[in-house]
């Protein structure tokens, strides 16, 4: 999934090093940058963009004016050398609020949240829910390790987890890595028994045994429930109870 995006500010500098940082991350793909708010009204209106890098103080029109010009807005993080305006950006529903000077590291997480609000938002968006029975004890379903097919009971499985371009599948007797994207994974599991609760993991519902704040606990396996993931997997809950 690539993430379109755009920089607005009037600093030279700010704009060279998001140029950099955008281009060591690979979902990411600045398709301009503008040195000024007002220029950009209308590039934002009438192009698909994802995501704004914004910096708030600016002449003419500032940031926060931007924004609220503007009807139809991408997911925004502000960039800004002043800390006085965190709280009335969280209440415009920005993702995040970097403080210049911007390290990597700190980017990195910033746009790694974009990436995961997108993916739910998609998730959310797909067409409802199709009735289906849950899987017998005999159903089941193939991946594709280094060396062969390897079958794998739904019921067998406890929980999913990623491992950089790999996934791991857990199950009480075994765990099996196979290359497979999450669109792809996803389309095997059945929606009701198995929920997306963190970028990095799957599980399955049935194999719950405790909620915890916001953490999970399978067998002896404590799983985080991401930000991102969080309000999905309690309302998914609460339909259950």
């Amino acid at each position: 999934m690539k993430i379109n995006c755009i920089a607005i500010d009037d600093e030279p500098l700010a704009l060279d090093i998001i140029r950099d940082y955008c281009s060591k991350v690979p979902f990411l793909n600045l398709i301009r940058t503008c040195d000024n708010a007002m220029d950009s009204i209308e590039f934002i209106r009438n192009n698909k963009l994802d995501l704004l890098f914004l910096d708030i103080q600016m002449e003419e029109l500032t940031g926060i004016q931007l924004l609220h010009a503007l009807k139809h807005r991408p997911y925004v993080i502000f960039t800004t050398a002043y800390d006085s305006y965190a709280i009335q950006g969280f209440e415009l529903d920005i993702i995040d609020y970097l403080l210049k000077p911007i390290s990597f590291e700190r980017f990195v997480k910033s746009v790694d949240k974009v990436y995961e609000k997108m993916q739910t938002d998609q998730m959310l968006k797909v067409k409802p829910e199709p009735i289906v029975t849950p899987p017998s004890e005999d159903a089941y379903f193939f991946v594709k390790t280094e060396t062969r097919m390897e079958k794998v009971r739904y019921a067998d499985v406890m929980y999913i987890e990623g491992m950089g371009d790999y996934w791991r599948i857990i199950t009480p007797g075994k765990r099996i890595m196979t290359l497979l994207n999450y669109k792809k994974l996803e389309e095997m599991l059945p929606p009701r028994q198995f929920i997306r609760v963190h970028k990095s993991f799957i599980v399955a519902v049935d194999k719950i045994d405790s909620i915890e704040r916001n953490r999970i606990k399978i067998a002896d396996r404590l799983i985080p429930v991401s930000e991102t993931f969080r309000k999905t997997f309690f309302d998914f809950i609460e339909k259950r109870k």
